[in-house]
């Protein structure tokens, strides 16, 4: 009977009966006592015999001390092997579950007070990875993996669970001893029962938990239209993301448009466009999973949802001369003043820019302002008039940069200005690098794309620059104002 139970207002209940058998047991255990003494005391052995029975009970007594002091069940010292290993029950996992994540346990405490000597040797080097196998649906085939996983000194940060029909695929981010080389850590997944086992290195960003990264793409993708293409890529992993037009998707039998729920068709996922047509995702490496599809889904529901919509701040900036320009976010709301612009270039000026007939260069802008292919930058002048355009585009997975400037703004440093803050836009993004595609006689950018201070390649084909920069320095701007999502 528990405490509860004994209780009435407050105070302990007392039975009389449960004292009577307790007091009558305690005079039973006297008289046998008693008689046993007696009986052993008055034999021939009988003192003898007494004294040996304590020395074998204090022996006794003593050994179980000296056993528990050896074996005790403290936390392992500093010194021992680290293998990051945390105790996961067998579990029978069924499609209820489809996301789970697990925290990082630490293997070695650390006594308060402890300096950097006391503290044991300094850890080895470790590495990040990625890996995502496919396992039976039963129970203890997770717990099977793990224990594997540990034999090889391999720490669980984070668990993500996606059920299928067949199976359950089970995506890890790992602490891996930087000895370790993916192809054995393949084999060890292998033998512990995984298949179609893919495996990459990861970094600092993947540590985020999965629900908090997921938050904040949403996040970005509601304060600004052109996030969807980078939030899917970052939520998929590499992958190319193709968007097509309404007309574009109908007349493409490959590319059909697809439903209003989408279609998950193992490495493609069709999922319909906000502005209509289709927008295609492709991973030829690795299949979708149904969450995967329902996490973009909801993404692409949401944007459309939101309708088109850019951050609307701007930065003013004053040129050596004196004059004071504007440079903002642009989109397909500023179409007519992109077209005025074109009608005030040169024609030498615009194939430059477009490299083919100049006639056509207005049927350009509608895509290139659209934030479904990629971020536009427009710099005005006081009372209004672009007098210059620049572009950030995603190209699947390379991101080209272009920029146009008015023929009486040229040579102003409205371009170097540009270039500077769509390559920060870039980097912000993840992008590795970003190229340009111009005339090997247009110097302007070339010494625009010099003066960002980055590492740049060079490629010359029948009269056809390309310079790519690669984006593994220092940002070359910090955020702007009408970049910061507010």
């Amino acid at each position: 009977m528990s405490d509860v139970t004994r209780k009435r207002h407050g105070r302990p209940v007392h039975h009389w009966r449960r004292d009577l058998v307790e007091l009558a047991a305690l005079f039973t255990a006297v008289a046998v006592a008693d008689a046993v003494a007696n009986l052993v005391g008055h034999g021939p052995d009988g003192p003898e015999l007494l004294l040996v029975s304590a020395v074998i009970l204090a022996a006794t007594a003593g050994f179980h001390t000296w056993w528990a002091r050896r074996h005790t069940h403290a936390p392992p010292d500093a010194d021992g092997p680290d293998t990051g290993t945390r105790s996961l029950p067998a579990q029978d996992r069924t499609g209820d579950t489809t996301d789970t994540d697990t925290t990082t346990a630490t293997a070695a405490t650390i006594a308060p007070g402890a300096t950097g000597a006391a503290a044991g040797p300094r850890p080895e080097p470790t590495t990040l990875w990625r890996m995502r196998t496919t396992v039976r649906d039963a129970p203890g085939s997770l717990a099977v993996l793990c224990t594997a996983l540990a034999g090889d000194g391999v720490d669980i940060l984070s668990l993500q669970t996606h059920p299928l029909a067949d199976g359950t695929v089970d995506e890890f981010l790992l602490r891996a001893p930087a000895a370790l080389p993916a192809a054995d850590l393949t084999r060890t997944v292998s033998r512990a029962g995984g298949s179609s086992t893919w495996v990459e290195r990861a970094d600092a960003h993947d540590l985020v938990d999965a629900p908090t990264r997921i938050l904040g793409l949403a996040t970005r993708t509601a304060l600004d239209a052109a996030e969807l293409p980078l939030a899917l890529r970052q939520l998929l992993g590499r992958c190319t993301i193709r968007s097509l037009p309404a007309k574009a998707a109908r007349t493409e039998r490959a590319q059909e448009e697809a439903p209003v729920e989408g279609v998950l068709d193992g490495t493609v996922l069709r999922l319909p466009a906000p502005e209509g047509g289709v927008i295609t995702v492709e991973r030829p490496y690795l299949p979708f999973t149904p969450t995967e599809f329902a996490r973009a889904r909801a993404l692409v529901e949401l944007d459309t949802r939101l309708g088109p919509r850019i951050p609307r701040g701007q930065d003013v900036l004053t040129l050596p001369e004196g004059s004071d320009i504007t440079v903002s976010r642009a989109d397909t709301g500023d179409l007519d003043a992109a077209k005025d612009m074109h009608e005030r270039c040169s024609k030498r000026t615009l194939s430059m820019r477009y490299h083919g007939p100049v006639n056509d260069a207005d049927r350009y802008l509608n895509h290139l302002l659209s934030p479904r292919f990629g971020r536009t930058l427009a710099a005005r002048t006081a009372s209004g008039r672009v007098v210059g355009l620049g572009h950030l585009l995603w190209d699947g997975d390379e991101t080209e940069i272009a920029l146009l400037v008015e023929d009486d703004w040229q040579r102003r440093g409205i371009g170097g200005e540009l270039l500077g803050r769509l390559v920060s836009m870039a980097i912000e993004a993840g992008c590795e690098s970003v190229y340009a595609v111009t005339q090997s006689s247009n110097t302007g950018m070339v010494a625009a794309m010099r003066g960002l201070r980055l590492p740049l390649d060079f490629q010359i084909e029948e009269g056809t620059l390309v310079i790519t920069a690669r984006l593994d320095a220092t940002p070359v701007r910090s955020q702007l104002p009408y970049d910061s999502h507010q």
